[in-house]
């Protein structure tokens, strides 16, 4: 399964093995696939998710947003992660909102230029603009654009929140990971690119771009200021949902275990950042 990454409950060759379920368990395998962007938030969710419930095991392929919800429409996984809103190509389909997380625009750190318009940024993945000195930075040289595959919802929610619906041009470089998109402009002095928080985070190499003058953190985030602010969807058959993979999303959005999980690995908790109030007995 060339292009794919899997996150596997248990430790299996040639996987990222999280935990094993002990022998003595009776395990239940749930598969799921979609977003690559949302894969250092599902590890350690899946982590997390071995104390509530350690008899399931997750077997993820992360092999992008748009084919993770085919996947589902076919039967071949239980759910997908999700990081577009639905569109009406997803019949049969239950979309349900997990968290929030941000589309970062970020550039290499030997890039001076701080921030964008996002019509500039349009200009730029449209091929309008080529050069960096026509936006203001200190780079004399063409612009290297990196991007993502239609598989991916990244792509989607960008060209439908940028371009307006247009597709991407020609030059940009489209590659089938988030991180990989991290990875292209860190190692480019001329690159820009569009990649989600956890990959774009210090550690990455790479310096995100303030939009419409607002940061892509948590704090313009939550308050949905930041211009590019989507959720990430857990998305299940509308009809007979599997009942693990259902219990899984509920936990995810609801639980303050998870809410705190979700801001330690990078995203936004948007319904379980604050512990809920105790009962009076």
């Amino acid at each position: 399964m060339a292009g794919r990454t899997r996150l596997i409950l248990g430790a299996v060759a040639g996987a990222v093995a999280f935990t094993a379920v002990p022998a003595s368990a009776p395990a239940a395998t749930v598969f799921g696939s979609g977003s690559s962007a949302s894969v250092p938030y599902l590890e350690a969710l899946f982590k997390e998710y071995k104390k509530v419930d350690p008899s399931t095991r997750f077997v993820f392929t992360a092999n992008n947003g748009n084919a993770g919800a085919k996947d589902v429409q076919d039967g071949k996984s239980a759910f997908a992660i999700q990081t577009r809103p639905p569109l009406p190509s997803d019949s049969g389909l239950s979309y349900s909102k997990l968290f929030l997380d941000g589309l970062c625009v970020a550039v290499n750190p030997a890039n001076s230029l701080n921030g964008l318009k996002v019509s500039q940024v349009k200009d730029i993945f449209l091929g309008t603009v080529t050069e960096w000195s026509q936006v203001g930075s200190n780079l004399v040289s063409p612009i290297s654009a990196f991007g993502r595959f239609s598989t991916a919802g990244l792509y989607t929610f960008f060209q439908s929140a940028v371009l307006g619906g247009a597709t991407q041009a020609s030059n940009v470089t489209a590659l089938d990971k988030d991180g990989e998109v991290a990875v292209a402009v860190r190692g480019n002095r001329a690159g820009i690119g569009y990649v989600g928080l956890a990959n774009s985070k210090p550690s990455a190499g790479v310096k995100r771009l303030t939009l419409e003058g607002q940061p892509c953190d948590a704090s313009a985030i939550i308050t949905l200021r930041y211009p590019l602010t989507r959720y990430a969807w857990i998305v299940l058959p509308a009809r007979r949902p599997n009942r693990l993979a259902t219990r899984f999303g509920d936990w995810v959005r609801t639980s303050y275990a998870a809410g705190k999980v979700i801001d330690r690995a990078g995203a936004v908790p948007a319904f379980n950042a604050k512990r809920p109030p105790r009962r009076r007995r």
